[in-house]
């Protein structure tokens, strides 16, 4: 594939993570602070489906075109900048693998409570805790990767 329609993906691909996790974060936060179990229900649903719609495809997108641009353009992947990316976006996929699995488990138990009438449990408390703790670190990564992009 020419170059430059594989720089076009990879821009775009870089695009659909960065503005789908922060949005997701964003949105995820801001239901997270109501306290309300049925808005959190919705929107931990949605924040489910968006990572399955953009987030996952761009990760993809950025695997594929990283590589096809580094391989014609004959630039080892294990050397400078492009090793710190490349160990960066591995930190990134350790963190974010888990998020997926707590996202998921909020809307459950957030989607329980609010069938039930009943308060947030304490697990979900826990469960969103970690989702703080590591979302933080792979966002933060996702811009340092970005910073050595350009």
């Amino acid at each position: 594939m020419d170059h430059l329609w594989l720089k076009a993906i990879h821009i775009l691909s870089a695009t659909l993570v960065f503005g789908t996790g922060l949005s997701i974060a964003f949105f995820m936060w801001f239901a997270h602070r109501t306290g309300d179990a049925r808005l959190i229900a919705a929107t931990a649903r949605g924040v489910v489906v968006a990572d399955a719609i953009f987030t996952a495809p761009g990760v993809i997108g950025l695997l594929a075109t990283g590589f096809a641009m580094a391989g014609n353009l004959g630039v080892p992947i294990l050397r400078g900048w492009l090793a710190v990316a490349l160990v960066l976006f591995v930190f990134i996929g350790c963190c974010w693998l888990p998020v997926l699995w707590l996202q998921a488990r909020a809307w459950r138990l957030a989607a329980r409570a609010a069938a039930e009438n009943a308060p947030l449990p304490a697990s979900y408390r826990r469960t969103m805790a970690w989702w703080f703790r590591l979302g933080w670190p792979a966002f933060l990564a996702v811009i340092a990767v970005a910073g050595l992009m350009v």
